[in-house]
């Protein structure tokens, strides 16, 4: 083949591909035809795809994800990623839990769009199998179970999650794992046993609220440290805030951080490991969203460097698998027997059937086949909304790009306040978000929102994005 003419395919190929994209052959977050096919449908070289596309990527029309192929990207109207924000690095009280109440109180009602939602769509879930394991288990399951699995809980359940810890090469003992009622639990005893009333504890900016929460309610103090929406919790600002403050613990997601979905590098979270064993400060690791990774391996949690059993490590079946059954786990190094004897004096203990239940989904039912397809679904899913987002959403917006979980952190113009729109957002338009106020301790995000994009791409999803795009635009006019 000529230069000429290969120029010449190379070209059609790119225009080809502008087109089906124009078109909505291929939307955004879709994966286009690989090289190879593309090579053998057009009857050109592997290299003159490959050049061709490489030309569509610079132009911002794909990307490329590593092993996985190229992917339609929202190439019209891409939007900047939010800036690490500056909160003051101090310790203070912390007084959100009412707000929070507020809030997820009007978001629960059944006519409203659950942008605003924590949890994913439960139609992503295997229920009716794990009914009908459950209602198998009930009549199987040993008649001593109610007494021989209270803490720290079902030896064949902490089996079970002990395998999976081995299979990611993660060396944790058995006495080490405490079943808990959900990750909220898990995390709320970690964090007790780890401190006294009047303590500080460092958490991230912007940070899951149900930390905030726990805060609150230990009557600790907090202190935020500035967090990338992409690289996660700054190693120097944690430092800073060691030497100026008696830090008693600290809290993070290593991963998929709710709400920003940032993930560190196993650079970082060796450094932070190493900061905090060099001063002996327990950290309290949030991983919920583990299993929801869309690369073709799973990022490994900060747990995996511990050697001195200094990190709780935190996570629960409620957003991979099983919201309802509420059962999550704490390996907790060093600490498990604290956080058992806590658990004791408090819950007593997780439901044996669930446990029970879970044990044997996860054994016999196919619980990895069921995961792949969930991050396939909820890949595409944010996908799609990113695309909507960064096509409709007022100038100014900036918005995350995870690589996992199912949260979108979106910053509007500085003139939005996201609490004070989201009464006339439920009421008019039947639209729930997350207002930014939830995620921190003060006012600093009250322009940014959370949005979930685990719920399907349908016509009323798509229109109710569309809705609350037009309304934050004609907000941004009005100003």
């Amino acid at each position: 083949m000529s230069s000429r003419s290969a120029n010449s395919r190379y070209g059609v190929i790119i225009e080809n591909v502008k087109e089906q994209i124009r078109q909505k052959i291929w939307l955004p977050g879709e994966r286009i035809p690989s090289v190879r096919v593309m090579s053998k449908a057009q009857s050109v070289s592997v290299m003159t795809v490959l050049k061709a596309y490489e030309h569509l990527e610079a132009e911002g029309w794909i990307y490329a994800k590593a092993k996985a192929g190229y992917y339609v990207a929202a190439h019209f109207n891409r939007l900047s990623e939010p800036e690490q924000a500056t909160p003051q690095v101090v310790n203070r009280s912390i007084h959100i839990n009412r707000h929070v109440f507020e809030v997820l109180r009007a978001c629960k009602r059944p006519d409203v769009i659950p942008f605003g939602s924590a949890f994913p769509d439960p139609e992503l879930f295997p229920l009716q199998q794990l009914g009908r394991t459950l209602a198998q288990t009930i009549k199987t399951m040993p008649t001593n179970s109610g007494i021989i699995d209270l803490p720290p809980g079902s030896l064949e359940l902490r089996r079970v999650i002990a395998q999976r810890y081995l299979r990611d090469g993660i060396q944790v003992s058995l006495d080490d794992i405490v079943i808990t009622s959900g990750a909220m639990e898990s995390l709320g005893l970690s964090l007790a046993a780890v401190t006294q009333p009047g303590d500080t504890v460092a958490v991230e900016s912007p940070a899951f609220y149900g930390a905030l929460q726990a805060i609150e309610r230990l009557r600790l103090k907090a202190v935020e440290i500035p967090t990338h929406p992409r690289k996660g919790m700054s190693v120097e600002a944690l430092e800073a805030a060691i030497e100026t403050n008696d830090v008693k613990a600290c809290w993070l997601m290593s991963k998929f951080q709710n709400p920003l979905g940032a993930t560190m590098a196993a650079e970082q979270k060796q450094a932070i490991y190493d900061l905090l064993a060099k001063n002996d400060i327990p950290l309290i690791e949030d991983d919920v969203y583990a299993e929801l990774y869309f690369g073709k391996t799973k990022p490994l949690p900060i747990k995996a460097l511990d050697e001195k059993g200094v990190v709780l490590h935190s996570s629960s079946f409620s957003k991979c698998l099983a919201p309802g059954f509420r059962v999550g786990w704490v390996a907790a190094g060093r600490y498990a027997r604290q956080v058992e004897e806590l658990q004791f004096m408090s819950t007593l203990s997780v439901g044996a059937p669930n446990q029970f239940a879970l044990t044997q989904y996860i054994q016999h039912g196919g619980y990895d086949n069921h995961l792949r397809r969930l991050r396939r679904t909820l890949e595409q899913r944010q996908q799609q909304m990113l695309g909507a987002i960064e096509q409709f959403f007022p100038a100014g917006t900036k918005v995350t790009r995870p690589e996992g979980g199912y949260f979108l952190w979106v910053e509007l113009p500085e003139n939005i306040d996201t609490s004070a729109i989201l009464t006339e957002l439920l009421d008019n338009y039947r639209i729930s978000i997350a207002p930014g106020t939830l995620f921190s301790g003060d006012q600093r995000y009250k322009h940014c929102m959370r949005i979930n994009c685990a719920y399907p791409w349908n016509e009323q999803n798509r229109a109710a994005l569309c809705q609350l795009a037009q309304y934050l635009t004609e907000l941004c006019d009005q100003n």
